[in-house]
């Protein structure tokens, strides 16, 4: 009975998680909103502490941050995140970070002075492409087990009980038999047939 309650509770979560337009809604709705925190964070800091380091501290509050959210909300978790997930997630936001950082490098190679509508419109779309491809790594590598269900020691145990052979359930010799395999040995459980067989 614990069993099968845990069990529907597990499907219940994995079917509860949301699907990937959902995902993605939430995804920039938690990043675009955490972003625009962490501007006014940044200027607020910056008033008491150096640009660099304010930016630095936000950066990782606003990291550590952002992978819960992404962990409880985005993705529809039921745990926080540990120190994988935390380290994963730091890694694809650097990677994106990389990637934005390395399309302005080749503009500004390409022309030493672009227009303000170029600038925005090479920053825009290698942060739209890095943004998605953060989302698939986080759903599909880093937060995939937060839609599988969770499988306890009592439902291992199941299982292998499920996977046991007949013949070993059988009682061992010297065992007394339960007392239906007793009446069932009695001549009046036994079939017509038999019966008459055994009185000739």
């Amino acid at each position: 009975m614990t069993n099968n309650v845990r069990n529907g509770r597990d499907k219940q979560r994995a079917d509860s998680a949301p699907g990937p337009i959902a995902a993605f809604a939430r995804f920039v709705v938690c990043g675009g909103g955490l972003g625009l925190a962490s501007s006014v964070a940044v200027a607020q800091l910056a008033g008491v502490m150096p640009w660099a380091v304010a930016n630095a501290v936000v950066t990782i509050a606003s990291t550590v941050l952002g992978t819960v959210l992404h962990a409880l909300i985005t993705f529809g978790g039921h745990t926080l995140p540990g120190w994988r997930e935390h380290l994963q997630s730091a890694g694809s936001a650097a990677a994106a970070y990389a990637v934005t950082s390395a399309a302005m490098f080749v503009l500004f190679a390409v022309q030493a002075t672009p227009g303000v509508l170029t600038e925005q419109i090479v920053y825009l779309s290698a942060s739209g492409l890095a943004g998605i491809a953060r989302f698939l790594v986080l759903r599909m590598v880093v937060f995939a087990d937060a839609r599988k269900p969770t499988t306890t020691q009592a439902d291992c145990n199941a299982r292998k009980f499920a996977t046991v052979p007949v013949d070993s359930q059988r009682p061992a010799a010297g065992m007394r038999l339960r007392p239906t395999a007793a009446r069932l040995s009695h001549p009046a459980a036994w079939p017509h047939r038999h019966r008459m067989l055994a009185a000739a």
